[in-house]
């Protein structure tokens, strides 16, 4: 029997034919409504025992808001309804735990504001998907640098401006990918201690409503959560969340670049790449022969949304004295959807690199089309002592005007000129148009490259 189809769904982050090509089950739990909602119900119960523990409120109060809040107990369709006509989903959350609480109810909340509350919760939300943004990282740094090791030698057509330029090994390519997810990491590591830290200020960020205690429950609520205790308020000082989806941003961006590349590689004119195979992927509904490279269209695809969710959360940045009006509102929507649509491309890229096929012949093909023009820089360098540079530059440059022309090889046009030939052999015009001999220090660098990373 067909199933029906789930509850109505409107973005691809979350519809039921899209959700796991832009995003992963895994970054989708994190920021789920019921995982939000749990979050705010946790700061709670540490603000609680923060209170408790610095003597604002009793201990035993303390002890039966942790022990009596629950989300199970909750009525979602009231909190939405509240929650659509206070604004905010904090004090329609107060009102249930309140009641859940008993006695000790009249503690909940305590010299707290909602700000507080929700800044927190996406916090202990954004924390979690660093984790796994981390660890995504992780896994793609060990696939590219197997990637660069294997193919450490494999030579292959440099191209700049889209027209070959000169030789480059694929291990060089993946190991200039590795080196900037590298970056990523060290990067990650340096944000956290910035962005993981609490916010607990009240009504207009002076912990007025805490009287003395107010630093020392700040810090104690930080502990309970295992975040950082801020410098200063943060109600309005928005940077942390600018810097984290500004990072996804980097990550995806990069992405989006080793994504372009293999499409480009994978073109039946280059054909040098192709991204795993696996029965029906790619496939067309018209054209039997094509195999198109899905999971670098949605990488790049997600590269172009997280950059707009950053530049959402760069406008957010702009707030307006103590408590914004309105820019507050737009992180609920960058913060989410950057996370999902980021681990949805470090996913595709797992699997688009982690099987990417690379035709080694096809490289070598390729790098024969120009006829040895590729290396017309390594003629001209190897002719340059005897004649100087710039007479080496024009001798060179008529042979490959003449390989344009009339065809043949560059080798056969430079055996032609006298001003080549008292001065190389054949021999050594064979080895200097062989793009294999002129790729340079492209091994040397992948060697680098993965002693830097230490993989």
């Amino acid at each position: 029997m067909a199933s029906s189809l789930p509850h109505p769904t409107t973005t691809v982050v979350d519809s039921c034919l899209f959700r796991d090509s832009f995003g992963t089950p895994g970054m989708r739990a994190v920021f789920s409504d019921q995982a939000l909602i749990a979050r705010y119900i946790k700061v709670e119960v540490a603000l609680a025992r923060a209170e408790a523990r610095c003597g604002v409120i009793p201990a035993e109060a303390a002890e039966q808001i942790a022990a009596r809040s629950s989300l199970e107990a909750l009525d979602f369709d009231v909190l939405r309804r509240e929650t659509e006509n206070v604004g905010y989903p904090i004090l329609p959350l107060v009102h249930q735990l309140v009641k859940q609480c008993g006695e000790a109810g009249r503690y909940v909340h305590w010299g707290a504001t909602t700000q507080d509350i929700m800044d927190t919760a996406d916090v202990l939300r954004v924390r979690a998907g660093l984790e796994l943004v981390g660890q995504d990282i992780a896994a793609l740094r060990r696939i590219l640098a197997d990637l660069a090791r294997k193919y450490r030698t494999t030579a292959m057509a440099g191209r700049t401006h889209l027209q070959q330029a000169l030789p480059v090994t694929f291990g060089y390519k993946a190991a200039i990918w590795l080196a900037m997810f590298d970056r990523h990491a060290e990067r990650l590591a340096q944000l956290r201690p910035r962005v993981l830290v609490g916010e607990l200020a009240g009504a207009a960020g002076t912990l007025a409503s805490l009287g003395d205690k107010g630093l020392e429950v700040q810090k104690a609520f930080c502990e309970e959560l295992g975040l950082g205790q801020p410098a200063t308020t943060w109600h309005v000082a928005r940077d942390g969340f600018a810097e984290t989806l500004n990072f996804l941003a980097l990550v995806t961006g990069s992405l989006g670049k080793i994504a372009y590349d293999i499409m480009l590689l994978a073109s039946t004119e280059f054909a040098e790449v192709y991204e795993p195979f696996v029965t029906g992927r790619g496939a067309s509904s018209t054209m039997p022969q094509k195999r198109n490279p899905i999971s670098s269209e949605l990488m790049l695809a997600c590269a172009k949304g997280v950059r707009r969710d950053a530049g959402l959360m760069l406008d957010a940045m702009v707030q307006d004295l103590e408590r914004a009006t309105g820019p507050w509102h737009a992180e609920w929507v960058a913060i989410p959807e950057a996370f999902v649509l980021a681990a949805g491309s470090l996913n595709q890229a797992k699997f688009a690199l982690g099987g990417l096929i690379v035709d080694e012949a096809r490289m070598r093909a390729n790098l024969g089309i120009s006829k040895g023009l590729i290396v017309a820089e390594a003629v001209m360098m190897g002719l340059a002592p005897f004649t100087g540079r710039q007479q080496a530059h024009d001798i060179v440059y008529a042979a490959c005007r003449e390989v344009n022309e009339q065809g043949g090889t560059l080798a056969e046009a430079l055996l032609r000129h006298a001003d080549v030939t008292r001065h190389l052999d054949a021999a050594a015009i064979e080895r200097l148009t062989d793009p294999a001999n002129y790729a340079g220090l492209a091994a040397e660098m992948v060697d680098r490259a993965l002693a830097l990373s230490g993989l």
